[in-house]
């Protein structure tokens, strides 16, 4: 049975506009699926959501519970340790990611300019206006 080591985060509380999610539980649903899919990206595994309670003050001696959704991440600390932590590490594991055949773009340029440019038009001095009424 392998070790584990936890994470735990504030669940989403409201959904973002999203091109195709038309309702509320379709713009929720896509930001919990991008919270998970970038925990997961780091290697954490979704374990389950929680209600908790919490208790706050309220005034100066008054007492509230609040309850908080929380979502509950794992992963296996032999997967924690491979992952790189160093800039070296990381710029390495970059590195070997890209592929090497991939041709150069060309490299654009732009072309001589058209017009001499133009100076900007000198501005009206401010206060009150002189009439010849």
């Amino acid at each position: 049975m392998g070790k584990y080591e936890y994470k735990v985060m504030p669940a989403p509380e409201r959904g973002r506009r999203v091109r195709g999610a038309k309702t509320t539980a379709d713009r929720f649903a896509h930001v919990v699926e991008d919270t998970l899919n970038a925990m997961a990206a780091e290697g954490w595994e979704f374990l389950r959501a929680e209600t908790l309670p919490c208790e706050e003050r309220k005034g100066l001696t008054g007492r509230s519970t609040s309850y908080q959704n929380l979502l509950v991440f794992r992963r296996d600390t032999a997967a924690a340790a491979k992952t790189p932590d160093s800039p070296e590490q990381i710029a390495e594991a970059a590195a070997a990611a890209v592929h090497r055949d991939i041709a150069p773009s060309p490299r654009l340029r732009l072309g001589p300019a058209s017009q001499e440019p133009r100076l900007p038009r000198p501005m009206r001095p401010l206060g009150p206006a002189d009439r010849d009424d």
